[in-house]
């Protein structure tokens, strides 16, 4: 049990070809490839979109106190004009 050898290699590359036909193996490396592109990239997406989440939630749980300063207490008309 062990890493691939060249000879394991060279089977797999005639098993492809007489899977596939010669004609057909660079379309479907291209479909691989493409394959590849889309999923590393919506990946990327997804952790992108993980760390702007979390950075909203953070800001969300800040105190008020630190968003704002409160508003200035009122005192009401009829309590001043007691005084």
């Amino acid at each position: 049990m062990g890493a691939l050898k060249p000879w394991h290699i060279a089977i797999l590359a005639v098993l492809l070809i007489l899977l596939f036909g010669a004609k057909r193996l660079p379309d479907a490396a291209r479909g691989l490839g493409r394959s590849m592109r889309i999923l590393k990239a919506e990946t990327k997406g997804l952790a992108e979109d993980d760390v702007n989440a979390k950075a909203e939630a953070q800001s969300a749980r800040q105190p008020l106190d630190s968003q704002a300063s409160p508003a200035p207490v009122v005192e009401p008309v009829e309590r001043v004009r007691e005084n």
